[in-house]
């Protein structure tokens, strides 16, 4: 493999995986938010939900997200199959439960004083959940990174709803696959070290919001 598609499946990786963790932790960080602060009537069976899809295969999801993006499907006519926009949704999905699962078990950790006391000094509902998220901030940081840890690791999503596409869908996981089953296994093991060195990377950081948790 040349050092051009090496770079391409590099960026592809980075960039729809890191564009599904920020889509996911969007979402995930108010969910779990909401979660953490309120009892109701349902919880724990959405609890229960979040984490029986943490452990659903990748294939699973991509197979979902095939069939309605597919021709056929609900929302073939807005032609995204076989295209990095198609990865990241199917991304954002796998890594959205581990996101909430993480970031609700961060909350829950937190004082429980925190957000009444910021409410009786005057603060409104939206500043007194920044003060809780403010709290959690390392811990919320954990949960973002394992998220993009995971969608760029994984290759039954980018494989079947980017259709590893040369120079367009190609990422680094399927282009492991690709070389693999072509025999060239020096071009997989020089994109796998690539891989490592990007979550060891992830791990770096990790490591580091840690100390500075540690620190505080």
């Amino acid at each position: 493999m040349i050092f051009r598609e090496l770079a391409l499946a590099v960026g592809v990786s980075l960039k729809t995986s890191g564009l599904a963790a920020l889509i996911a932790s969007a979402v995930a960080v108010p969910a779990a938010l909401f979660l953490a602060g309120r009892d109701f009537r349902g919880k724990r069976l959405i609890l229960i939900i979040n984490q029986t899809w943490m452990a659903a295969p990748t294939v699973v999801i991509g197979l979902l997200f095939y069939s309605l993006l597919s021709r056929s499907g609900p929302f073939g006519r807005l032609g995204l199959l076989y295209t990095q926009a198609a990865m990241t949704i199917g991304q954002v999905f796998l890594i959205l439960p581990l996101i909430v699962g993480f970031s609700y078990t961060a909350l829950r950790q937190v004082d429980k004083r925190a957000r009444p006391t910021a409410l009786t000094l005057g603060a409104t509902p939206r500043q007194a959940g920044w003060v809780v998220l403010r709290e959690a901030r390392y811990a919320l940081l954990i949960a973002v990174l394992a998220g993009f840890a995971r969608a760029v690791s994984e290759v039954g999503i980018a494989m079947m709803l980017g259709g590893n596409i040369r120079n367009a869908t190609r990422n680094i996981t399927t282009s492991i696959a690709l070389e693999t089953a072509k025999g060239e296994f020096r071009n997989g093991v020089v994109l796998g070290v690539v891989l490592l060195a990007i979550t060891l990377g992830v791990n770096l950081l990790v490591q580091t919001g840690l100390r500075g948790k540690d620190r505080e």
